[in-house]
């Protein structure tokens, strides 16, 4: 039985930074697509940021495009999020999710799910 672990969420301000990590467990994840949700207050969760087994194909939602960056290790069976550029907008919970086939913006079709990590984007 696998499981996600997220953490490195916080408070940061408008502009800012932060850099989230998922540490699978339990099984190895090297052969599944890794990705990122959030769930913002009074929302439904949305896709955020997906990433091939090997890293070599990764997707971004419109919203975090060209400020997010998605990479994982599959020696340390980790997957990451960076965030630049942080908008109030993006606070949410956030959290990791695994799956056996490609890469899929969609909640249903992903196996595993990570309990969340808090961001918070605030001054």
């Amino acid at each position: 039985q696998g499981q996600l672990v997220e953490s490195g969420g916080g408070l940061a301000q408008p502009g800012g930074s932060l850099g989230l990590s998922c540490s699978a467990s339990g099984r190895t994840f090297s052969a599944y697509t890794m990705a990122w949700f959030r769930q913002a207050p009074g929302k439904e969760r949305e896709f955020v940021s997906a990433i091939s087994w090997n890293g070599g194909s990764t997707y971004y939602a419109d919203s975090v495009r060209g400020r997010c960056t998605i990479s994982r290790d599959n020696a340390k069976n980790t997957v990451y999020l960076q965030m630049n550029s942080l908008k109030p907008e993006d606070t949410a919970v956030y959290y990791c999710a695994a799956r056996r086939g490609g890469s899929s913006p969609q909640i249903s079709v992903y196996d595993y799910w990570g309990q969340g990590t808090q961001v918070t984007v605030s001054s």
